[in-house]
């Protein structure tokens, strides 16, 4: 119950996000008729800086890993909140990677001319003002303020309190540089010194922000989605599998399978899942298990698991828990299944439908893979951490969208639009 003590401090917090969200929306005008030429011209500005304040971004950084880890935060969202001068550099070259991309607004998605004589277009256009809640990832800070900008929209950003002091810092440097390039620097904006007061105030601000995106744990996502009135682009968790089937190489699949598990663990596309055919086991399964081990990985594993691991190998018995958890640890949940019907039954059980993959040489099964198992992206020989904008030729992404409506995976520029029909007659009207 919210006492009369209370409630002027939460008024006062709903008061200071809209005026922000007002702001953004305001500003965003400035890009409504802005060149190509001034967004990429802005996005090569933000790059340099950022890259000229490392030293300063780093310094804040150090303060929130400190606090981070004095809290107890687990090592993979420790990853996630972590800057060096070289993650600083890469975030900084993904905006010069932006300016390069075509700019998404004022595309024709489709056009024609009726038996009537009136000419139909139907262009992409900015959403106007997205707004982006998020946990521990100050390069989200940097992702969103870049697509935001390319494709004609202000944002206004609550990226919580683990990454408070670096995403001071980098909000206020992508201002000051906006400002420079003769731009409002209210296109880049921050709710963080309201806490979570302020997340659920940019929640309810219908009609300054025209979406939301929700970006981090399953508990923030189901907040979100649950307490928003701004329409929201629904990110989800990454329960991801990977399924060994009995024709796979067996070489590919222990090097992929040690990419999407080990090569960076505190990530949505890496793997959390292994499920391996009972023809594969025997002789897949002991090498696997003994490299995952030497990775530092502990095995989560089904009874036919177990049996097959070599002495010495970290393991638990796995429960229905471990299949539907999102680990973003060194923790991997391994099954023996009969076949791939019963590999794709596991996995419309447990998938939270962001990647799931398939190593096999047998044609037949990979299309059966792609055809019935429902994600946002579906993998054939390769590894679940190519599931990236980047990393599919899309630049920066904002999240990985789980939904089905207006976006799905990677959202790109694309996805941060929404069209317009324009139709144009010669005194033309309805018989």
């Amino acid at each position: 119950m919210t006492t009369s003590l209370e409630q002027p401090v939460q008024d006062d917090t709903d008061a200071a996000v809209l005026a922000v969200a007002t702001r953004a929306r305001e500003a965003s005008r400035a890009l409504a008729t802005a060149t190509r030429a001034t967004k990429d011209d802005a996005l090569r500005a933000l790059a340099d800086a950022l890259v000229a304040a490392t030293d300063r971004i780093l310094a804040a950084n150090a303060t929130d890993l400190e606090r981070g880890r004095a809290n107890g935060m687990s090592p993979g969202l420790l990853d996630r909140l972590a800057l060096t001068p070289e993650r600083v550099h890469a975030i900084a070259e993904a905006l010069r990677e932006l300016a390069v991309l075509p700019d998404p607004v004022g595309e024709v998605v489709r056009g024609s001319t009726l038996p009537n004589g009136l000419r139909l277009r139907q262009l992409r256009v900015p959403m106007g003002v997205v707004g982006m809640i998020y946990e521990a990832r100050p390069n989200v800070t940097v992702d969103a303020a870049g697509l935001a900008l390319k494709s004609g929209n202000a944002v206004v950003l609550r990226g919580g309190s683990a990454a408070a002091a670096s995403n001071e810092v980098i909000v206020d440097v992508l201002a000051q540089a906006l400002v420079g390039r003769g731009l409002p620097g209210e296109l880049v904006q921050s709710v963080d010194a309201w806490g979570r007061d302020g997340a659920v105030a940019l929640m309810r601000a219908r009609g300054l922000v025209d979406v939301l995106v929700p970006r981090g744990g399953a508990d923030l996502i189901a907040t979100v989605v649950r307490e928003a009135t701004v329409p929201v682009i629904e990110t989800g968790v990454g329960n991801c599998h990977l399924y060994v089937d009995a024709t796979a190489d067996r070489a590919d699949a222990l090097a992929i399978l040690l990419n999407a598990k080990t090569q960076r663990v505190g990530v949505c596309n890496a793997v959390e899942t292994l499920l391996v055919h009972r023809d594969a086991a025997d002789d897949f399964l002991p090498s696997a298990l003994a490299a995952l081990a030497a990775a530092g990985v502990t095995v989560h594993g089904d009874e036919a698991t177990l049996r097959r691991a070599p002495l010495g190998t970290p393991t638990v018995p796995a429960t229905d828990e471990d299949w539907g958890t999102e680990y973003l640890s060194l923790d991997l949940a391994v099954r023996v299944v009969d076949d791939l019907d019963a590999a794709i039954a596991h996995v419309r059980r447990w998938s939270t439908g962001h990647t799931e993959a398939i190593v096999t040489q047998d044609l037949r099964a990979s299309e059966r893979f792609v055809a019935e198992v429902d994600a946002a992206a579906v993998i054939v020989n390769a590894s679940t951490r190519f599931t990236d904008g980047g990393q599919l030729g899309l630049g920066a992404e904002i999240g990985i969208s789980t939904q089905k409506l207006h976006a799905r995976g990677p959202m790109g520029l694309a996805e941060l639009t929404t069209t317009k029909w324009v139709v144009h007659g010669d005194g033309h009207v309805r018989p």
